[in-house]
């Protein structure tokens, strides 16, 4: 079950990523994290390794650009097989499928007449999540940390999208699909998407959807596998408005340079999502 406590951890962990990415030059110590983050040392290294798998140490290697080339270099040869197979059906990711629909063009013409989304706020290992679907699969995911106003816009991007639909808060039904998404069982089955976009949207979703977990590529990557080579600048674009965070990874693209690049839900969070699966860990919040 998603608590409150994965949420404030991944604040702290947030902060000291924060950190350790400022003084990375630095090599700084484990005392000089525990110090930004205000715990002691003992109880930061007990975080990390129970948020992260590793050491902060470890997770700093994670977010050095050489370590980010290395990932790009060994992701080829796999992303390559993944993307003849992944365009062709539905992509795997975590230990689930997520298969990708498009909302028809009657919905999206209609402004979403009798469309009924339901929409919910909850914690996640990686902070407040925004969740939103209707009975035909998950319409929109977003991190949401800043009180009530942040979550409250997501809303108000919900009801620009589908000004006729009925929205309208349910965070038990919701809730289902949060714990499926962060926390699946051994095999969660199906989880379907159910986004509006243009063809060449979708292509881009869908590639990235073929990105495996603990993989990185470049965005002139995912613009041929998009069947648009030459439109690097255009398919960053559609990268950035990706509608359903995590599930749909657009964290996984970076430079070709190793730079993280920019996420529309912080760039902490994206260092944080790519160490994190790099690493080949699973956050457990089990302890407090």
């Amino acid at each position: 079950m998603m608590t409150t406590q994965q949420s404030t951890d991944f604040a702290r962990v947030a902060r000291a990523i924060g950190f350790l990415t400022e003084r990375a030059q630095e090599q700084p110590e484990l005392a000089d994290v525990a110090a930004a983050v205000g715990l002691s040392p003992g109880r930061t290294q007990r975080l990390f390794k129970r948020w992260a798998g590793v050491s902060p140490k470890r997770f700093l290697e994670c977010l050095t650009v050489e370590h980010a080339k290395e990932l790009l270099d060994r992701s080829a040869s796999v992303l390559e097989t993944s993307y003849e197979v992944g365009l062709s059906g539905p992509g795997r990711l975590h230990d689930h499928f997520v298969k990708l629909e498009a909302m028809s063009p009657g919905e999206y013409k209609g402004g979403g007449e009798g469309l009924e989304l339901v929409f919910g706020v909850h914690p996640s290992p990686f902070g407040q999540a925004f969740l939103a679907a209707s009975e035909r699969g998950i319409t929109r995911l977003a991190f949401t940390e800043g009180g009530d106003g942040a979550w409250r816009a997501e809303v108000e991007r919900l009801e620009r999208a589908w000004p006729a639909a009925e929205i309208r808060r349910d965070d038990r039904a919701t809730g289902d699909l949060v714990e499926r998404v962060f926390d699946p069982p051994g095999d969660a089955g199906e989880i379907l998407v159910r986004v509006s976009g243009t063809n060449f949207q979708l292509a881009v979703w869908k590639a990235l959807l073929a990105i495996p977990r603990g993989a990185v590529t470049s965005y002139q990557a995912v613009a041929e596998a998009a069947g648009r080579p030459g439109a690097t600048r255009a398919v960053g674009s559609v990268v950035g408005a990706n509608p359903v965070a995590y599930l749909i990874p657009c964290h996984r693209v970076i430079r070709k340079t190793g730079a993280i690049g920019d996420y529309r839900w912080g760039v902490a969070r994206k260092r944080a999502l790519i160490a994190w699966e790099s690493a080949g860990q699973a956050p457990d919040s089990r302890l407090s």
